[in-house]
């Protein structure tokens, strides 16, 4: 049940803000951050090893691992491996330490009347 979606406009913005201004969304706030930015410049770093050893390590790319798999097809499956990896971690994350608060923050503003 949206309970905001209830309120006029102008105490909308208020409950927002109020929950904005609170301890526990900053709590929040630093523990989604310190998943997502780390998680993120892993990925990219990944990546773009991945397109630098595309374009300038052809050769090390090409060496055949066995038949016709070769490295640069297994650095590729390699990203879809890690993609669907960060996004069971962050699932996993998002449960365990983010719900918990998120669920604590919505049942205050739900009990505060709003």
């Amino acid at each position: 049940m949206n309970h905001v979606a209830e309120l006029p406009s102008g105490a909308k913005h208020d409950a927002y803000m109020k929950i904005h201004e609170s301890e526990e969304f900053a709590v929040l706030r630093r523990k989604f951050r310190a998943f997502v930015l780390p998680a993120t410049v892993g990925f990219m770093a990944w990546y773009l090893l991945y397109v630098l050893l595309s374009n300038y390590a052809g050769d090390f790319m090409s060496t055949k691992l066995f038949g016709n798999i070769n490295v640069a097809l297994v650095f590729g499956l390699l990203q879809f491996v890690s993609t669907f990896l960060i996004a069971w971690a962050y699932s996993t994350y998002a449960n365990r330490e983010l719900d918990p608060i998120s669920t604590r923050i919505n049942d205050k503003f739900i009990g505060e009347g709003h």
